[in-house]
């Protein structure tokens, strides 16, 4: 009987044992799943794989901690600064550069983190992060910073300069900035407009004198010698006038929103008075203005600018518009807050909005971000006019032609810098892109509506709804 228990208890035992080690090879197969392993399909036992799997584990998290370490060690030396911040705007890290930059201590980081407002009073800093958290992407952002010393007796060597921020969104509501120092940048642009502008005034006086030579011998000379007489003063008109252009984007790039003449005028009377002015060079190539809006359109404005402006604008799609075409003209108002303006009341945050749009190639697409630059011109037919301006010349004078006769198509690359400075001194915005029906050029300018004193129902007075006029002669269609 004695047997018959012990062999029974054995059998109890074996099947614990059986089953204590089916439960431990069920969780060490648990633990296997979450584990990457080199032995996956490896008949090893459970415990060998587990071991191989921590052992390949840790080699793995060794690895990314030299590969941290290799990225800090990167962004120790890198030319730009980095900071990244938690989710309460509190400093985690920063490299040399972002310490250099902000001013940032070399003991910011203690036990308990400090918050990025105590080390670095910057609020547009600040403003760049709460946007990239916000927004869940990246956001850029330019600003001048200002330099706190703690010395008093060093505020004079302070001294601020121009950075670019960019706010990279990260996990846990963290966010990282990238610095840039853009003070020397800002330093060559404005050694370079110096430096236009310099160079303006000196061509000023003896392009004038050429012309009055010019001028002098244009009645003096033969009738078949006068021709080259005539294109020496055309181009030393068009080097004048890319000398006034310069001269003017300088000076409004130094003026400001207080130095502009402000008056109270008739945005669509000053539209139809400077397409009257341009008939002639319409008539040329037989083209229409179309223009919808409202009959008149009192506003406050820089009349002398934006007849300068809107003359740019009109100019450049002539330029470009195909004999026989229409050039469409849309003034319309729109509220800067998305809301739409109700009972025709004039809301203090209206805009109006100018569309300028024709029916020519428009822009290249590489072009689009560069049309508003200085001496950026687009046109992909500039050879062509230069090479159909080449075989114009008779063969024994082809030596002595001008090469410059192409910016008598294509301008001088100043047309729309100046409507940007314009736009941008009556604190609006100008955008280019291309029409989808017409294929052509679209250029549209927002400006913010400071007064208004007449109703803007489009279609009431005395010029209807549309209004056509033909470059060929100056009428109105009511439609």
């Amino acid at each position: 009987m004695a047997v018959l228990y012990f062999w029974v208890g054995l059998l109890i035992g074996l099947m614990l044992l059986f089953w204590q080690q089916s439960r431990s090879n069920a969780r060490l197969k648990k633990l296997l799943r979450q584990f990457q392993s080199p032995d996956q399909g490896v008949n090893f036992s459970a415990a060998t794989q587990l071991s191989r799997a921590l052992t390949y584990q840790q080699q793995q998290l060794d690895q990314l901690h030299q590969e941290v370490e290799t990225y800090q060690k990167v962004l120790q030396i890198a030319p730009i600064g980095y900071l990244q911040v938690d989710d309460e705007n509190r400093l985690l890290w920063c490299n040399t550069q972002a310490k250099n930059l902000l001013g940032i201590s070399g003991d910011y980081l203690t036990a308990k983190p400090r918050l990025l407002l105590e080390l670095v009073r910057s609020y547009e800093l600040d403003d760049l992060i709460e946007q990239t958290r916000t927004a869940g992407k990246p956001c850029q952002s330019h600003w001048t910073f200002y330099p706190v010393s703690a010395d008093p007796s060093r505020l004079s060597e302070q001294q601020a300069y121009a950075v670019r921020g960019y706010g990279i969104p990260l996990a846990d509501n963290q966010v990282a900035i990238l610095l840039e120092n853009r003070q020397e940048a800002m330093t060559l642009l404005q050694q370079r407009d110096r430096w236009a502008s310099d160079l303006a005034h000196e061509f000023k006086t003896p392009l004038t004198s050429i012309r009055l030579v010019a001028e002098t011998l244009q009645l003096r000379l033969e009738p078949t010698l006068r021709v080259w007489i005539d294109r020496l003063i055309n181009e030393t008109v068009r080097l004048s006038n890319l000398v006034q252009d310069l001269l003017d984007l300088n000076r409004m790039e130094r003026g400001s929103f207080e130095t502009l003449q402000l008056q109270t005028v008739d945005l669509v009377a000053l539209l139809h008075s400077v397409w009257e002015m341009l008939e002639p060079l319409s008539r040329e190539k037989h083209l229409r203005l179309d223009y919808q809006g409202p009959d008149d359109l009192l506003m406050q404005i820089d009349p002398a600018r934006i007849h300068r402006l809107l003359m740019n604008l009109l100019d450049n799609s002539i330029k470009y518009s195909p004999i026989d075409s229409t050039i469409q003209v849309r003034v319309a108002l729109e509220s800067a807050s998305d809301k739409p303006m109700l009972d025709r009341r004039i809301a203090q945050d209206t805009i109006v909005r100018i569309d300028v749009v024709d029916a020519g190639q428009g822009f290249p697409e590489k072009a689009l971000p560069h049309v508003f630059e200085r001496f950026y011109r687009a046109d992909p037919s500039r050879t062509r006019h230069l090479e159909e301006d080449s075989a114009e010349v008779p063969a024994e004078m082809a030596e002595r032609h001008n090469p410059f006769d192409w910016y008598a198509q294509g301008g001088s690359g100043l047309g729309l810098a100046i409507v940007r400075q314009i736009v941008e001194a009556h604190r609006g915005s100008v955008s280019a892109r291309n029409h989808p029906e017409t294929g052509g050029a679209w250029l549209q300018v927002r400006l913010p509506l400071l007064f208004a004193q007449q109703s803007i129902a489009p279609g009431t007075g005395s010029m209807g709804g549309k209004l056509v006029i033909p470059g060929s002669q100056s009428e109105s269609r009511v439609e």
